[in-house]
C-alpha cells in the first residue's frame, strides 16, 4: 500500500467497497498517487484514508458504504461520489452531514462504461476515480431522500410487503382446499379467514386453520401500519391531504408519492415526473427507425405500481367524471392492440404530473378544469 500526503496536489480517491474488504485508488492530477486495500471497518476507513486530508473522494455503494461515510471524516468540502445502491442513500446522508459534497451515480450509466472483461475490486477504484475527475457528467445524478422521510416511507412499503404475503396465503389456501373438491367463495381478502374457516374440508383443517391464523395476525398487522401512515398526514406532511384532492387517489399512494420524491422543487417541470417514474416509453432511434417502444420502468417500481392502480380506478365503473377519465376513455376508444392498457399507463402518467403540480402550487384541484376552459 502507498500514500500520498503531498496537500498541494488534488485528488480524487475511488472506493470499491466490499462486506469484507475495501480497495481504494487515489488519483492526482494525471497519475495514481495511491492505492491499497483495508478490512471493511470504521477503524481501517479512518486510519488508511486519513493521510488523504481534503481529497475528492468517490465510492462505489455496497452493504458498508453507508456508515463509512459517517464514520468520522475531516476532509472538509471534499466532493463525494457514491454509486446508487441499498446503502448509498444514509451513506449520502452521513456525507452530507460531515461536510461533503455529495454527488449520486447512476449505476445503469457506471456499468455501461467500466464493461471490462478483467473487472476487479482494484480496477473498479480506479475507474470511478477517473471517471469522476474527467467527466463527472456521463455518470449522472440520484437524488436520495432524507433520513425521516426514508423512515416514513418504509412503513408504506412495509405494508406492501405485508399485502402481497397476505395474498400470496390466500393464493396458497384456495389452491390447497381445491385439491379437496371444494372451491372457496369470492371475497375480500380483509375478510377472507373469517368467511372460509367453517369451509375447510377436516382432513386439511390442521394445516389450513394455521395459515388462516396467521393471516389474522397479518390484517392486524396491516391495519396498524395503515393508521400509522394515516397520522404522517396529520403531521409533518400535510401536502398528503393536498394530493388526495384527486378522485382515486387514496392515503397510500399519497403518501407514496409524497415520501418518494420528498422536495417538488427537484423537478423543474411537472412533466419531468412522469419518466421519472419510469411512465415513459422508450425511445431507440437509429437511422430512419424510430420503434414504438413500452415504458422505461426506470423508477420507483413500487409508487408506478400505485399510480396504475389509481389510474384503473379513475377509468372503472366507479371513477368520477374528470379530465383524466374523459382522457383515458378516449384513448381506449380508438381500439386496435392493448389500447386498454395503454390508456391505463397514459393516465397514470397524467396523474403523477396533476399530483405534482397541484403539491407544487398548493392549487385547489377542479376534476373538469381542463373542459371548463374549452367550453369557456
Amino acid at each position: 500500500m502507498t500514500h500520498s500526503t503531498d496537500s498541494a496536489v488534488r485528488m480524487t480517491i475511488g472506493l470499491d467497497v466490499g462486506d469484507k474488504t475495501t480497495h481504494f485508488c487515489a488519483l492526482g492530477s494525471d497519475a495514481v498517487l495511491g492505492r491499497g486495500k483495508f478490512p471493511t471497518t470504521r477503524d481501517a476507513l479512518l486510519r488508511d484514508l486519513a493521510a488523504y486530508r481534503g481529497a475528492q473522494v468517490v465510492l462505489e455503494a455496497g452493504s458498508q458504504s453507508s456508515w463509512m461515510s459517517r464514520a468520522g471524516f475531516q476532509y472538509r468540502g471534499a466532493q463525494v461520489v457514491l454509486e446508487a445502491g441499498s446503502q448509498s442513500s444514509w451513506m449520502s446522508r452521513c456525507l452530507e452531514s460531515a461536510g461533503f459534497k455529495v454527488h449520486i451515480a447512476d449505476p445503469r450509466r457506471v456499468q455501461l462504461l467500466t464493461k471490462d472483461p478483467r473487472k476487479t475490486d482494484r480496477r473498479d477504484a480506479e475507474t470511478l476515480a477517473r471517471m469522476e475527475r474527467g467527466m463527472p457528467e456521463l455518470l449522472g445524478t440520484i437524488y436520495h431522500r432524507g433520513e425521516q422521510a426514508q423512515a416514513d416511507l418504509a412503513l408504506v412499503r412495509a405494508r406492501d410487503q405485508l399485502v402481497q404475503a397476505r395474498a400470496s396465503l390466500v393464493r396458497f389456501v384456495r389452491g390447497t382446499v381445491k385439491l379437496f373438491g371444494v372451491r372457496l367463495p369470492s371475497g375480500s381478502t380483509r375478510g377472507f379467514s373469517k368467511s372460509v374457516r367453517e369451509l375447510i374440508p377436516p382432513v386439511v383443517q390442521p394445516a389450513i386453520h394455521v395459515v388462516l391464523d396467521q393471516l389474522d395476525a397479518l390484517c392486524l398487522a396491516i391495519r396498524e401500519l395503515e393508521r400509522r401512515i394515516a397520522t404522517l398526514a396529520d403531521g409533518r406532511y400535510p401536502e398528503i391531504v393536498k394530493v388526495q384532492e384527486v378522485g382515486g387517489v387514496g392515503p397510500i399512494t399519497a403518501a407514496a408519492f409524497v415520501l418518494t420524491i420528498e422536495d417538488p422543487k427537484r423537478f423543474a417541470s411537472s412533466r419531468r415526473v412522469g419518466s421519472w417514474i419510469g411512465l415513459c416509453p422508450r425511445s431507440h432511434a437509429s437511422g430512419d427507425k424510430d420503434p414504438d417502444l413500452g415504458i422505461s420502468k426506470s423508477g420507483d417500481r413500487h409508487l408506478r405500481g400505485l399510480l396504475v392502480q389509481c389510474a384503473q380506478h379513475i377509468l372503472g365503473p366507479f371513477g368520477q367524471d374528470s379530465d383524466l377519465r374523459r382522457f383515458g376513455l378516449r384513448l381506449a376508444a380508438r381500439g386496435g392492440r392493448a389500447a386498454k392498457r395503454r390508456s391505463v399507463v397514459a393516465v397514470a402518467r397524467k396523474l403523477a404530473v396533476l399530483l405534482h403540480l397541484l403539491w407544487r402550487r398548493g392549487a385547489t384541484y377542479d376534476p373538469l378544469h381542463s373542459a371548463s376552459r374549452q367550453a369557456a
